[in-house]
């Protein structure tokens, strides 16, 4: 029978799993904010200490496949609870060890809880259906709140020469008080189907079936490569070949930022009016390819910060957490190892890119480290549109009508 949430539980829910995601923004960047202090701690070059950023990607890799399994198997709070463990686990070492051992053991630990966090929050979300499922978009908008919130604090700590492990207190205390108000609450129960049923209900061929399966999966790395090149390579792009002064450099990174903060809202409200996924997402990375094309094309400053803005709306305002509700549909059995898969991809394409654009800067020039982003724009398109063109005709799934039409 199907458990369904009184909407006050919903919130609460909605409001926790979102605080966590304000601490994972946190925790993305904490290390990198606390560079010099940290490498003053451990007896280490800064240099040394940038390496222990790897252990979060580390960590998370294998993760994914544990925790989709655990959502899975044992319930999506179980996950949430062990993801806040491990991040709380995570903030508390760094406050105390002067290892680098320990300190890259930690990172992998913070890695761990980011895998946790996604096969929890996201399958809640999808779990939840209806409106619900628009949800999964606002995720982005919590982590850029905590990424914003940070660099102010550490900034504002420095200044009055506060001891730099307050930063990672304020991490700690959040999911201390989460971990609690979590307790009581109740989540969706997870449907279970045989596949017949799940089949019969979408109408979808197994051909159709595997060929979307296999595009959306593949979004993953293009969706999260879209933006880590792009954020990596503009700055120096437009001084070195757009010749941008240093300010309008640094302003085209800035209106993307804007963008994708926009974009989050945007999209939230398209899909709580029902807008379908399907042409939501195909319209999104049409805009981002024909925008990025611009950024790289345009030498003009003001043409090139509103294509950036475009970019940012299109490509980094929730387009990742679209095609996943989309993946999620096709398999409502393991919503938490579909979600592990897709997340994968993504943290293959975190791992690549700048071995690629390296690569590309170092034997072609600088100007096709930041075009290849083209190419990966334009099959992010393409897959888009091959997973439409599979699921539009497909009927209701097994617990609502999707809307990828």
């Amino acid at each position: 029978m199907t458990q369904t949430l009184s909407s006050n539980m919903q919130r609460r829910l909605s409001i926790s799993l979102y605080i966590n995601y304000i601490v994972h923004g946190i925790g993305l960047i904490i290390i990198a904010q606390n560079m010099q202090a940290l490498s003053a701690s451990w007896h280490a070059p800064v240099a040394t200490v940038s390496l222990v950023l790897s252990g979060v990607g580390l960590g998370r890799f294998p993760a994914y496949f544990l925790f989709g399994f655990i959502a899975d198997r044992y319930g999506r709070k179980v996950c949430i609870n062990v993801g806040m463990v491990l991040y709380l686990v995570f903030f508390a070492g760094m406050m105390l060890t002067h290892s680098l051992p320990i300190a890259y053991a930690l990172a992998m630990c913070a890695g761990a809880a980011n895998s946790a966090f996604d096969a929890g929050s996201y399958t809640t979300f999808a779990d939840l259906g209806g409106k619900a499922k628009a949800s999964n978009v606002l995720i982005k908008a919590a982590m850029s709140l905590g990424e914003f919130i940070l660099p102010i604090f550490v900034a504002y700590s420095e200044g009055i020469g506060a001891w730099y492990g307050w930063s990672f207190a304020i991490g700690a205390a959040l999911l201390v008080i989460n971990l609690i108000l979590v307790a009581p609450l109740k989540f969706p129960a997870i449907q279970h189907h045989t596949e017949a049923e799940v089949e019969k209900a979408q109408g979808l061929s197994k051909t159709k079936r595997w060929i979307a399966t296999i595009a959306l999966a593949m979004y993953g790395y293009t969706s999260m490569g879209l933006m880590i090149w792009f954020t990596q390579w503009i700055s120096l792009y437009a001084t070195k070949v757009l010749h941008f002064s240093n300010m309008n450099a640094h302003l085209l990174l800035s209106s993307y930022s804007i963008g994708s903060i926009s974009g989050v809202l945007v999209i939230f409200m398209l899909l709580r009016k029902q807008a379908p996924e399907g042409i939501v997402l195909l319209s999104l990375n049409a805009l981002g390819l024909l925008s990025l094309a611009a950024v790289c094309l345009v030498h003009t400053p003001i043409v090139g910060m509103v294509a950036a803005f475009v970019f940012g709306l299109s490509a980094a305002g929730g387009g990742m957490q679209v095609g996943l509700t989309m993946f999620l549909t096709l398999y409502p059995n393991i919503k938490g190892m579909i979600t592990g898969i897709f997340m994968n991809f993504g943290s293959l394409a975190t791992f690549s890119v700048p071995l690629i654009t390296g690569w590309l800067s170092a034997h072609i020039n600088l100007a096709a480290a930041l075009r290849g982003d083209l190419v990966v724009a334009a099959l992010g398109l393409g897959l888009v549109i091959v997973a439409r063109v599979c699921l539009h005709q497909s009927k209701p799934s097994v617990r609502e009508v999707p809307s990828w039409q």
